[in-house]
């Protein structure tokens, strides 16, 4: 597979990407406006606790799967034991969540709102038994299949949503005698609809998945699956972490906010800015499940280090361009949420900031996973998680969710630091670390320097303009620097 294939899978996987983990960002807007603070920070703690329970529901197997299917003479085995594992343990554990429902309920801060527990557990199971269709997919290196699964079944999503949220609720308030009353009532909380809605996606995505669902021969192979489980572990580990660092800050505020904030209501502003870094989140989302069987792939060609060095350098130079884009265009991008969120948009950049540093750390952690050392991966996560634990501990009392942007950043940054040093040790790849620390640094001063010149003169039309010149002068300056590597590129090379 070529950069340029790598590129174009990215594309396809990033406009499926909005209904693999972020399906509510397409209704942000309408959410933000139909839903009060408190509510929508209810369902920002509800889909901090899906992922959590996704990692243990697929326990790293999504990761052994694309490392041992590799290995074509083991393919149909390998595809049978790893759904016969999947589905045993996706009902051994939706029986154990179900039945310890209450303390899921008291870890969500959601006591009062048992439904919800119960339909995300239900979300929970369904996502998980697609979890291998949906890589043989990848696999197969079908993006645009794979693309079309999850554009219908956002669809799906978005209209249920608006019908329960919009139509049945005003229909029902001038008809209440009507046959809706049987589908939708107006006492039962809002994110009840909201997570309704994603059931019967995740059911519809199953079905369209069925002809991937099921192996060709029922066969267990107890020594494959020992190898699967011990390269697997360790990225259970490595991904409970990884949601701990990326959602459980919601549940934190929860947890250890004083008594005179009202917790719903701060983590409904933090929740709905945090969807203000959508852009880079999604790339770096996208990036990542084309680049998981595109690295493994690489692995066996001539000298693949080159070819992860270059994919590091165009990744970091489109990530700099979306933080300014992001970051200078602010007083566009907040219509984006509604207004009565807009308090919370200091916290935007630093968040834009840490999911480049998350981003980044996807590509440097393929060093232990080609070296088979997974082991490293959860230690560095681990490590992670424990920063962002810290951190929100002590500060979340006093600074409420600002304390939960910057713990979200000290922890991508840190863990991106160990991956690199640790990773050169034993995996070396030959990244133009000094030029591309050099990138990052510069926008940081671009921006800084816009929002120095804003605080003095705030017009909006003055703040575009400028934002605009600085944004055309980076481009400009990186199209200077990398010349040489973009006249490679037919698209971009004949313009150079």
């Amino acid at each position: 597979m070529s950069i340029k294939k790598l590129a174009g899978q990215t594309m396809y996987y990033g406009l499926s990407t909005i209904a693999a983990r972020f399906i509510n960002y397409l209704l942000t807007p309408y959410l933000t406006v139909v839903l009060t603070k408190e509510d929508y920070g209810r369902m920002g703690a509800v889909y901090a606790m899906i992922p959590m329970f996704n990692i243990i529901f697929t326990y790293g197997m999504e990761t052994a799967y694309f490392r041992f299917i590799q290995k074509k003479e083991r393919e149909e085995s390998i595809n049978s034991t790893i759904t016969i594992s999947l589905l045993c343990s996706t009902i051994l554990l939706f029986g154990l969540t179900w039945y310890y429902q209450s303390a899921l309920a008291d870890i969500a801060s959601l006591k009062e709102f048992p439904k919800l527990i119960q339909l995300s557990i239900v979300i929970i199971a369904l996502d998980a038994l697609s979890t291998i269709p949906f890589a043989r997919i990848r696999n197969e290196g079908r993006p645009i299949l794979f693309a079309f699964i999850k554009i219908i079944g956002i669809i799906l999503n978005v209209l249920i949503t608006i019908f329960f949220l919009s139509y049945c609720r005003q229909y029902i308030q001038k008809n209440p005698n009507s046959f809706l009353q049987y589908f939708y009532s107006p006492n039962t909380n809002p994110v009840y609809y909201i997570l309704l809605a994603n059931v019967l996606q995740s059911a519809f995505t199953l079905l369209l998945l069925s002809k991937w669902i099921f192996p060709k021969k029922w066969k267990f192979d107890f020594s494959l699956w020992k190898e699967m489980m011990l390269y697997a572990l360790p990225m259970l580990v490595a991904g409970l972490g990884g949601m701990i660092n990326e959602t459980f800050d919601r549940l934190m505020l929860g947890w250890w906010l004083p008594s005179n904030y009202d917790f719903d209501e701060q983590r409904g502003i933090y929740n709905a800015c945090y969807k203000l870094s959508i852009l880079i989140t999604l790339f770096v989302q996208a990036f990542r499940m084309g680049a998981e069987p595109f690295f493994f792939k690489q692995a066996e060609g001539n000298n693949p280090q080159k070819v992860y060095a270059r994919v590091m350098k165009f990744f970091v130079i489109t990530i700099c361009i979306m933080f300014l884009v992001v970051a200078l265009y602010i007083p566009i991008w907040k219509h984006f949420i509604a207004s009565k969120h807009w308090e919370g948009l200091h916290v935007v950049p630093i968040l834009l900031l840490a999911n480049m540093f998350l981003g980044i750390y996807y590509n440097l952690s393929i060093w232990y996973k080609l070296s088979n050392k997974t082991t490293a991966g959860a230690t560095i996560t681990i490590i992670g998680a424990t920063i962002t634990i810290i951190v929100n501990y002590i500060f979340i009392p006093q600074f409420s969710y600002t304390a939960c942007a910057w713990a979200t950043f000290l922890c991508y940054f840190s863990m991106m630091v160990i991956s690199f040093i640790w990773g050169q040790k034993h995996y070396r790849i030959p990244y133009a670390t000094k030029k591309l620390v050099a990138y990052l640094i510069i926008v940081v001063l671009l921006f800084l320097i816009h929002k120095t010149v804003i605080h003095f003169y705030n017009h909006i039309i003055f703040s575009l303009l400028f934002a605009t010149c600085l944004l055309t002068a980076f481009i400009w300056f990186i199209l200077q620097v990398e010349k040489k590597e973009f006249k490679k590129m037919p698209i971009i090379g004949k313009y150079l």
